[in-house]
């Protein structure tokens, strides 16, 4: 949503990883063969590395890997859902800043909002909010158009599915996303969600247009995978919002299971991610997790997606909220605060203190995160910076495969 207005999306080139800017692109994802249909590239941004290693880095942090095995029976995976893949560079962000000004304080270019695009998307916005003041074009995308404005006194943002949407060849499974997070912020009216999230203003669900409150606040991050990691306090406290989402029980029918774990599993498995033996102790898992309860996860709980507010973190992004094995949230971090060691330790500390299954979820969830981002990032013609970051996903699948094995051993 507007947090991550720095987020790119699917583009026609790939480039190399370069330190973020206001315009620049990010490197673009390895598409994964769909299965069925094609699938809608999700949310990525690029991420300047260098050549550091942070010590400790190798450490999962799980304790219990050793421990007896787990009394009764326990969650099967939940069906019914396409496996999402990361989107590439999402157009350019129309923001200029001036020499020495710093990064938070981006001047907004006018002429954004007199592009083909922009006037298109603010004349279906005309249609549900006539009262609504266009103000500043907050990102213009292949997937999405994200523009600020009021409405009297309250400022808002729209969120339109872009023009070229509808020539892609992911309009099907874009349109269902979009549709979805519409869905979620209307079930969010009825049954309010213990964290803050922004206010649903208005939505049109046939032109794809979603308006909400504009929370103040700025992203946690602007990259999918930071080099520098939020302050210890700001981690807690974005970690305490997603501990307090995911342990919230709404009614079950109000969200739906947003992951098919064995199809996600026999795909990773098809390219070659996956070996035989790190198949078979994923699917060894998750038949000892039959019968845990699924958990409700915001589904892309990327740093991007957080707004460090004065009250409080805000979770924005909500197209794949959902239920999943519990864990997947934390996962999603814990695969991109690769140089917080730190923060990684809080995470595994978080996702076993709900005992020997929960500890398993989370080991599912992150192998199975850790190959997506694989897949994203390890692309032909990466540049020095990215293979230093590929070289860390792929040290961080092993580290995760061996915590894999070493609790399959246990049972």
């Amino acid at each position: 949503m507007y947090s991550s207005a720095t987020t790119p999306t699917p583009t026609a080139t790939r480039t190399a990883l370069r330190p973020p800017t206001a315009a620049a692109g990010r490197p673009g994802p390895k598409q994964v063969p769909p299965t069925s249909r094609p699938v809608a590239p999700r949310g990525t941004e690029g991420r300047s590395t260098d050549a550091r290693v942070p010590a400790g880095r190798t450490a999962l942090g799980l304790r219990g890997l050793d421990a007896a095995p787990p009394a009764g029976p326990s969650v099967g995976p939940s069906a019914g859902h396409r496996v999402p893949l990361a989107r590439q560079a999402d157009g350019q962000v129309l923001r200029a800043r001036r020499p020495g000004q710093p990064a938070g304080a981006e001047r907004i270019d006018p002429s954004a909002l007199q592009t083909p695009a922009v006037r298109a998307a603010l004349a279906s916005v005309a249609r549900i909010c006539p009262a609504f003041t266009p103000r500043q074009v907050l990102r213009e995308g292949s997937r999405h158009i994200l523009v600020a404005g009021t409405i009297g006194r309250a400022p808002v943002v729209a969120k339109c599915l872009a023009p070229q949407a509808v020539r892609s060849e992911y309009f099907e499974q874009l349109v269902a996303d979009f549709h979805h997070e519409v869905a979620v912020y209307r079930a969010f009216v009825r049954h309010r969600p213990p964290v803050r999230l922004p206010r649903l203003v208005a939505a049109d669900h046939d032109r794809c247009v979603l308006v909400m409150e504009r929370v103040p606040g700025r992203p946690a991050a602007r990259e999918r995978h930071p080099v520098n990691a939020p302050t210890p306090g700001e981690v807690r406290a974005l970690l305490g919002a997603v501990r307090t989402l995911n342990l919230w029980r709404p009614p079950s029918e109000v969200f739906q299971p947003r992951l098919d774990y064995q199809m996600e599993i026999a795909r990773y498995h098809s390219v070659g991610q996956l070996t035989d033996r790190d198949a078979g102790d994923l699917r060894g898992l998750l038949h000892g997790l039959g019968h845990t309860p699924l958990q409700l996860c915001h589904g892309d709980a990327l740093l991007s997606n957080m707004l460090l507010a004065p009250s409080g973190p805000v979770l924005v992004d909500w197209e794949q909220a959902g239920w999943y094995l519990p864990g997947y949230d934390l996962a999603v971090l814990w695969s991109v605060l690769s140089g917080d060691t730190a923060a990684r330790r809080q995470i595994s500390q978080l996702a076993q203190s709900g005992g020997t299954l929960a500890r398993d979820a989370f080991l599912v969830n992150l192998v199975l995160v850790l190959m997506r981002e694989i897949r994203l990032y390890d692309v032909p013609g990466a540049g020095e910076e990215q293979r230093i970051m590929i070289r860390r996903l792929y040290d961080d699948a092993a580290l995760a495969r061996r915590a894999v094995r070493a609790a399959v051993g246990t049972r």
